[in-house]
């Protein structure tokens, strides 16, 4: 039986650590950014390429404040009313996806609001470059044995650390495989298929919350909230369930709206001066 039981440390300095956990979203966010300056250069994100690390500031800003908003006034409101001193100690832990996402369309609205670029774009190309940080930050729950399954038999099983002698579902690694890997290949095998703006983060929303929602019941609930509704729901499967009605609106709208996808265009060659230089010394 595997026992997850990892250092979350990657390296001390005195009293500054840098964890793994921290180093997995770094990854996640530089891979975002090459993918915006891709897109870029291909006209699909219209913004000069040197404006994605602008986009990405915009992003991991509104993230973190979405994140901790939500976990600590939704899922852990009644520890954090009693330590006010704590509300924003987020090295001790304590981030919510949903609140992130949230997070994110606030942040999405004011980038493209001061670059004159319409919304519907922009949760494109954010569902393009950062649905794949997903899999490296559940890489990091792993590694920091959090976020761990429910008890099981199965052959999948693992002992965590901080989850008791008996085996748990690696349902962190679940997640990052299905929400991360798989949704990411959805997303881009329909990048040249849809006919409007908007349609690729209608459908991130609506992938992201069908496979957690399913994969919650592998997951141990948050010991603070328990189950709801005669103990057969999770706090996460309910916002799944509303971020799923949310997705499907927002598709259905930017679908009515019906602004024509981008199209994405192969730099030229003046965009590559060497590339042009060999061509012309070909033809002399």
């Amino acid at each position: 039986m595997f026992v997850v039981d990892f250092d979350p440390v990657l390296v001390r300095f005195g009293n500054i650590e840098i964890r793994w956990y921290g180093l997995m979203y770094v990854w996640g966010f530089i891979i975002s950014g090459q993918i915006l300056k891709k897109l870029s250069r291909e006209k699909y994100f219209r913004v000069e390429e040197d404006k994605a690390d602008v986009f990405l500031t915009y992003m991991l800003v509104s993230m973190f404040l979405g994140a901790r908003f939500f976990y600590v006034f939704i899922y852990n409101w009644n520890y954090y009313s009693q330590n006010l001193t704590e509300l924003f100690s987020v090295w001790k832990g304590g981030l919510s996806f949903h609140g992130a996402l949230t997070g994110m369309c606030v942040g999405l609205f004011l980038f493209a609001r001061k670059y004159k670029l319409h919304y519907f774009e922009v949760a494109d190309v954010l569902a393009l470059s950062g649905s794949q940080g997903l899999f490296w930050g559940r890489i990091g729950n792993f590694i920091n044995g959090e976020l761990y399954g429910r008890v099981t038999t199965s052959p999948f099983g693992m002992v965590f650390k901080n989850g008791g002698p008996m085996p748990r579902h690696p349902s962190m690694l679940y997640e990052g495989f299905f929400e991360g890997i798989v949704l990411s290949l959805i997303i881009w095998s329909f990048k040249s298929k849809v006919k409007f703006q908007g349609a690729l983060g209608g459908i991130f929303l609506m992938g992201y919350a069908f496979f957690r929602y399913f994969i919650e019941f592998f997951r141990q609930p948050d010991a603070q909230l328990g189950y709801y509704f005669g103990g057969t729901t999770t706090m996460g499967q309910i916002l799944c369930f509303i971020m799923f009605l949310a997705g499907a609106s927002f598709y259905l709208f930017c679908k009515y709206k019906n602004r024509p996808a981008l199209v994405s265009v192969k730099p030229s060659n003046k965009s590559n001066p060497k590339k042009s230089q060999k061509k012309q010394s070909r033809r002399k």
